[in-house]
């Protein structure tokens, strides 16, 4: 027992060193991160309320601790695995154990444990089972002396040894021991090792046709690109181009430079024996090696570009679930369609459904001055102010509709301005389809739910779209082909810190929007809303300890996090954790201010300004207390970290402060432009919708986003769009070109 603990100490050491030295971050804190992880912590409470603990690491930093601290959790326990099952084998020699420790990476490990494993049955085998191990031992030594091969091999025969083993020639014999040579090569993991270097280094990713057809791979048709060069898009390209059979895809090698790779570590010279192990060794790259060691590089490969994928769509959900909200004002969701017609619903300032309607401004001149006619009458009725457009089918014809109808209502003069937005509504169907929004709006059919998703999502994006399968929101590439679980956990991970970093109304959050909070999950977040509607508003955040099955640790994880505006207590609508409220209320009296005074004064923007203002004995409320304590003196008497003590300062300046008013707003539109009106040279303004590897796409409110490719975005070199922009940036772009036909508009950013 002690010499497994010792093991496992050492295992954790190794562990924290070498993420320490990866993501460059002390070891004391990254030891501090693994130790809450492992008490059952979340990411977004470690992130928040934990900083003196990890150095104020962010989200981002401390969800790639997790990651990695997963990977090499896995990699130690494949290790100790691997050893056992050596040692049972009684052939664990101190250089294997040596090279097994050594071991970084989980594809060493299972090249060093491939000698070891149980086999199929081989050509290998099947020699081995007829007692002619010895003989292939003995040629591999390639001993100087080495008597001849035949003279060798007789000994190995039937006739010789008297047994029935099917060796009944020497040929028979030869041909044995060449298999087992060939697979013990084979099984060499420094050859395996070096092979996968030199095509990694002078290595072709190539595709070629496998079919005349014509289709949308026809660019991989006569591809070839070095492996060190392969781009994450082409080679999740080609993947699924010959999953679909349209696509040959192989890695190609110079074969003659794998050959002398595999010689040098097998042949000796000036033996009898050489020419023999020389052929078995190409028998063995041919047959054995390369074919196994391709499939493990362009799964490597794969693993690779869905990494990127992954985290390409983790960066575009991010800044898309962040959206700035156009909250509290009367919204009108339009979601666009020819033959079932245009599905309208207006929602309120709280997204109540205030009224619903079809109607068809797509179906002739005379339906569409109905349609008009009939939303002006809802528009007047309810005071809308913003109209939602999802930008699917028929959305073009529905925006200009819209834009006749605002300015049919602005000439008129009596009403508010009015005006609209394209709303993205990729997984709509898939929300209104869902057991959700049945359970949501049972009296509405599928369409109409649609339509309020999509008026939701001007209203508070972030709200809404977590009631979507993240995959289902479109602003990723190649997304079907990920990996499901780690996908899920990415995209999971980014709407958890979104929902955290802005926090949840209590008495108005939905089930699922609850769910993502730290500490909470599906049942946590349903009794809480059961708990709401059989009890009345939540009156204070003490009042969660007596929803069911919500124990302390998920109180702790969740409080924070969750707002309460009808609380008596003001902290209880703050981003101040209850565990420091005596620290808050305890600075709040040094200051010799009042909570209702201090909260929401907005005496100072942010912490730093008060921080500055504590040690420099300014500001208006704080100069007495400037006096007598620096910003390091006042967090010691207060008996909390100076992190923690800037938090505080923050919220009690600006409480409840949404971080996604920092943001660029929504583009509100009032007329509209088609891609007939495009011509080169115009510049325009949009917004980023989607960033992927080869560029973005820009809406410049027409029914066609435009491409900005990489080498259009800015001067200067870049390796990826995202190192400049992301989802929800405005930008100024210029119309480089347009294709109506093909329905593709090319713009540039860097020439505009």
């Amino acid at each position: 027992m002690q010499e497994i603990t010792e093991n496992q100490d050492t295992s954790i050491d190794r562990i924290v060193k070498l993420i320490s030295e990866e993501l460059g971050k002390k070891e004391e804190h990254v030891a501090n991160v693994i130790k809450l992880m492992d008490e059952g912590n979340t990411i977004p409470f470690i992130a928040r309320y934990r900083k003196e603990a990890h150095g104020a690491m962010d989200d981002t930093s401390l969800r790639k601790l997790e990651e990695r601290l997963t990977y090499l959790r896995r990699l130690e326990e494949r290790r100790a695995e691997i050893l056992k099952a050596v040692e049972a084998l009684g052939k664990l020699t101190l250089e294997l154990e040596k090279d097994i420790n050594k071991a970084e990476m989980l594809s060493e490990l299972e090249d060093l444990y491939r000698p070891y494993k149980q086999k199929r049955r081989t050509r290998a085998t099947i020699a081995r089972e007829k007692g002619l191990e010895p003989l292939a031992a003995r040629i591999f030594t390639q001993e100087k002396e080495l008597p001849k091969l035949k003279d060798l091999a007789e000994a190995f025969t039937d006739n010789i040894t008297g047994n029935a083993n099917g060796v009944e020639t020497i040929e028979d014999a030869l041909t044995g021991a060449a298999d087992i040579i060939a697979e013990n090569i084979s099984d060499n993991a420094e050859i395996r090792k070096k092979l996968k270097a030199l095509a990694m280094k002078l290595g072709m990713l190539t595709a070629e046709a496998a079919t005349d057809e014509d289709s949308v791979y026809r660019q991989y048709y006569e591809f070839s690109q070095p492996l060190k060069k392969a781009q994450g898009h082409q080679i999740l390209a080609v993947n699924r181009g010959e999953k679909e059979k349209f696509l040959k895809v192989k890695i190609e090698l110079d074969h003659d430079q794998a050959l002398v790779t595999v010689l040098r570590e097998v042949l000796k010279k000036g033996s009898s024996a050489t020419e023999f192990v020389g052929a078995a060794a190409l028998d063995s790259l041919d047959r054995l090696i390369w074919p196994s060691v391709e499939r493990e590089l362009r799964a490597a490969l794969t693993d690779t570009a869905c990494e990127g994928a992954i985290h390409n769509f983790s960066l575009n959900l991010k800044p898309l679930l962040m959206q700035p909200p156009v909250k509290g004002h009367v919204t009108m969701g339009l979601d666009p369609g020819y033959r079932m017609g245009c599905k309208v619903a207006v929602i309120d300032g709280t997204g109540k459904v205030l009224d619903t309607t079809v109607v068809y401004p797509t179906h002739g001149d005379r339906k569409k001055a109905e349609c008009i006619e009939i939303l002006g009458k809802m528009i007047k009725k309810h005071g809308v102010e913003h109209i939602a457009i999802g930008n699917g089918t028929a959305s073009r014809e529905t925006e200009s509709m819209a834009a006749e109808l605002i300015a049919s209502l602005n000439n008129e003069g009596k009403y508010k301005e009015i005006s609209y937005a394209i709303v993205n509504e990729a997984g709509a169907s898939v929300y209104s389809a869902s057991k959700l929004a049945a359970e949501e709006f049972p009296q509405f059919d599928v369409n109409l739910r649609s339509a309020v998703s999509i008026a939701r999502r001007l209203q508070d994006p972030l709200a809404e779209l977590v009631k979507i399968d993240p995959k289902a929101i479109g602003v990723g590439q190649y997304q079907h082909d990920m990996p499901e679980k780690e996908l899920d956990a990415a995209l999971s991970g980014v709407v958890e810190d979104c929902v955290n970093a802005v926090g949840v109304d209590i008495n108005t959050a939905s089930p699922s929007l609850l769910s993502y909070v730290s500490g909470l999950n599906g049942t946590t977040a349903k009794n809480i809303v059961i708990y709401r509607d059989e009890n009345g508003e939540f009156t204070s955040r003490s009042q969660l300890k007596k929803v069911p099955k919500l124990g302390p640790k998920a109180f702790e994880q969740c409080a924070g996090f969750l707002r309460v505006p009808e609380s008596k207590e003001p902290l209880d609508n703050t981003g101040v954790h209850p565990e420091s409220y005596k620290a808050a209320e305890a600075l709040m009296k040094l200051l010799g201010i009042s909570k209702a005074k201090l909260i929401g004064s907005g005496n100072a923007e942010n912490a730093d300004e008060i921080v500055n203002a504590v040690n420099a004995g300014s500001g208006a409320d704080l100069s007495a207390l400037a006096e007598a304590y620096g910003i390091e003196k006042l967090a010691v008497e207060l008996g909390i970290g100076v992190p923690t003590l800037k938090d505080i300062i923050k919220e009690l300046m600006k409480p409840g402060r949404d971080p996604r008013e920092d943001l660029p707003p929504a583009v509100l539109r009032k007329d509209v432009l088609d891609v007939k009106d495009l011509k080169p040279g115009m510049k325009l303004k949009g917004t980023v919708r989607n960033v992927i590897d080869f560029g973005v796409f820009v809406d410049i409110g027409v029914h066609q986003d435009g491409l900005v490719h990489i080498s259009e975005i800015c001067d200067k070199y870049i390796k990826h769009p995202s190192e400049v922009l992301k989802v929800g940036d405005i930008v100024e772009v210029i119309v480089l070109s347009v294709d109506e036909a093909r329905n593709r508009i090319s713009l540039s950013i860097k020439q505009a």
